[in-house]
């Protein structure tokens, strides 16, 4: 799956293919393609180490988390 971002050029919207998928895929200018048009939604992951430690602070410090949430 390819993610890109709508642009806006001139009175039309388009979704660019990257070069290196083009030649992946063998395809050509002039090609029809399909494309199915879904809405993306980008979500941060934290990796596990990382959780870990986020998890192991708001243990240690969670009234003084709350504190600067309020604050």
């Amino acid at each position: 799956m390819i993610q890109q971002k709508l642009r806006k050029v001139g009175n039309s919207y388009v979704v660019t293919i990257p070069k290196d998928e083009v030649e992946r895929q063998g395809l050509e200018e002039g090609q029809l393609l399909s494309v199915e048009v879904r809405r993306l939604e980008v979500r941060p992951v934290l990796p596990d180490d990382l959780k870990l430690a986020f998890e192991a602070s708001w243990e240690r410090n969670a009234e003084a988390y709350r504190l600067l949430a309020d604050s």
